[in-house]
């Protein structure tokens, strides 16, 4: 990028993003300068690497000063510094959605905004010079101020947090799959309509480079592979075969029983078999899977007339994420009265498009020779 200058940061201190999702490589929180006839700051970063955006910006700067600050998301590990960087820079406009107009008092109690912000929506334009910037409107991807842009001239789309991934960039690999899948399943995993809507509106745009708010910036064949894999997501489709195994154990019968399971897929051969503790696995790892695969084996203890609760928080998180078009194999422990079969089926049953593939096994306590050949069925049945 000629006059696209990077001025984010990376945060390698965080230990969970948002408060629930580890990050072992950190974070990045990526802000842009355009520089051109008129200067346009592309959002600012979290509040906690304050110091280090802002000499950042000021290096990039170099004395000049920026006329505009794009706001794209009013999330605060992007939009923190906006406050301030209105202080500092006092001829300068803030440009974001009406939706965001209106959170701006939330977030700034004490700064007044009055003549200081330009709203845009849809098809709206903001002419730098040579570099002109076009507004997509990008509702609940995935909050409901969103905004993207795409800046013609350089052909870049700024894209929110559209095609981020956790992670710092100072720890960037080549795979970025990975850790875009886990952060898009459980960041904007719920919102796949909205996401298909952008992606629409993005195939009819000349994108030579995309610009997310985390993680690296994507050309060539690492953007084409990330737009591909983003349809798909967005459409709840599988993108791989094989089965995840999550189990819910509390004195290990049930470990037992899914570990065994797990051996015989793989010996009726399944391309992929994924075997999780919830107890102790990463949660937003195990939603990942679920959303990868086509095929599911839930298993669980019963507990206080009901199912293990690690068992109901990942089945809880899957419902709030729009989960759907997914196959469920459903084994359950009791030692007296089974009863997580039972709670584990109604919620399956509420999510779309997904089918409960029998038999149930029922486990009383430890796995018995006549268990494991129900297990065996339930396993000819998923595949």
């Amino acid at each position: 990028m000629k006059n696209i200058k990077y001025i984010g940061v990376d945060d390698l201190d965080i230990d969970l993003f948002e408060s629930q999702y580890i990050v072992p490589e950190g974070m990045s929180y990526n802000s842009y300068l355009i520089e051109d006839e008129k200067i346009a700051i592309m959002d600012t970063a979290d509040r906690r690497k304050a110091e280090e955006w802002k000499a950042n910006l000021a290096d990039a700067l170099a004395g000049r000063q920026p006329d505009y600050l794009v706001t794209h998301h009013m999330e605060p590990d992007h939009a923190s510094l906006i406050a301030e960087a209105l202080k500092t820079y006092p001829d300068m406009k803030l440009v974001c959605s009406a939706q965001a107009l209106k959170m701006l008092p939330n977030f700034f109690v004490d700064f007044s905004f009055d003549g200081r912000v330009i709203t845009v929506k849809e098809g709206d334009t903001l002419s730098l010079g040579s570099h002109v910037l076009h507004f997509i409107a990008a509702p609940m991807v995935h909050w409901p101020e969103v905004i993207m842009s795409y800046e013609s001239h350089e052909k870049v789309l700024f894209a929110a947090d559209g095609f981020g991934k956790f992670g710092a960039l100072v720890n960037e690999t080549d795979d970025w799959a990975c850790e875009a899948r886990r952060y898009y399943f459980n960041i904007c995993g719920k919102y796949g309509v909205q996401v298909q809507n952008v992606l629409k509106k993005a195939a009819g745009l000349d994108i030579q480079t995309i610009c997310p708010l985390h993680g690296p910036v994507l050309e060539g064949e690492a953007m084409a592979e990330a737009i591909r894999l983003y349809d798909i997501w967005s459409r709840y489709e599988p993108e791989s075969e094989g089965v995840l195994v999550a189990y819910a154990s509390i004195h290990g019968g049930t470990a037992e029983a899914a570990e065994r399971l797990g051996e015989l897929l793989r010996e009726k051969g399944a391309k992929k078999v994924v075997v999780s503790d919830l107890s102790r696995d990463d949660m937003a790892e195990v939603i990942e899977d679920a959303f990868r695969y086509p095929n599911i084996v839930v298993a669980a203890a019963s507990y206080d007339g009901g199912v293990f609760p690690v068992m109901h928080d990942f089945l809880h998180h899957l419902q709030i994420k729009n989960f759907q078009k997914r196959r469920f194999g459903i084994v359950e422990n009791g030692s007296w009265a089974p009863c997580a079969g039972n709670v584990m089926r109604k919620m399956i049953e509420g999510m779309k498009d997904c089918q409960i593939v029998e038999p149930m096994v029922t486990i009383r306590s430890r796995m018995k020779p006549e268990d494991e050949i129900q297990l065996e069925k339930l396993a000819e049945s998923l595949l």
